[in-house]
């Protein structure tokens, strides 16, 4: 499935929806790239998809400013694996961290590391 609204802010799309193959382009995976962007890969200011990269990012690996999903990468960020400034996961690693196992500097929960301890020769 493809769409692209034809509203364009700076030549990207408002909305972008790439889902699945596309034979006649002989794409395997959906890449959506606008301001809004849903695909397998995506890249927008809103993105949502398999892989995706925005300021705000949702998906199974997700990397953006706020972020949630499977693998997420970013300064606030929640997924079962999270990295960032601040992240909330199942592992979780940053500066502020809530987790199941949380490494970081201010920790929220039982099983805690702390990075200036770990790393601070005795």
């Amino acid at each position: 499935m493809r769409y692209q609204s034809k509203i364009k802010i700076f030549g990207w799309p408002l909305v972008s929806i790439a889902l699945g193959p596309n034979h006649e382009e002989n794409e395997n995976k959906g890449i959506a790239k606008g301001f809004i962007a849903i695909g397998d890969i995506s890249l927008g200011l809103i993105s949502f998809g398999g892989v995706s990269f925005g300021l705000f990012s949702f998906g199974g690996v997700s990397l953006g400013a706020i972020s949630a999903g499977g693998f997420a990468i970013g300064l606030f960020s929640m997924g079962a694996a999270a990295i960032g400034l601040a992240a909330v996961g199942g592992v979780a690693i940053g500066h502020n961290v809530a987790g199941g196992l949380a490494i970081g500097i201010q920790i929220f929960t039982a099983a805690q590391i702390n990075l200036i301890e770990f790393f601070t020769i005795q």
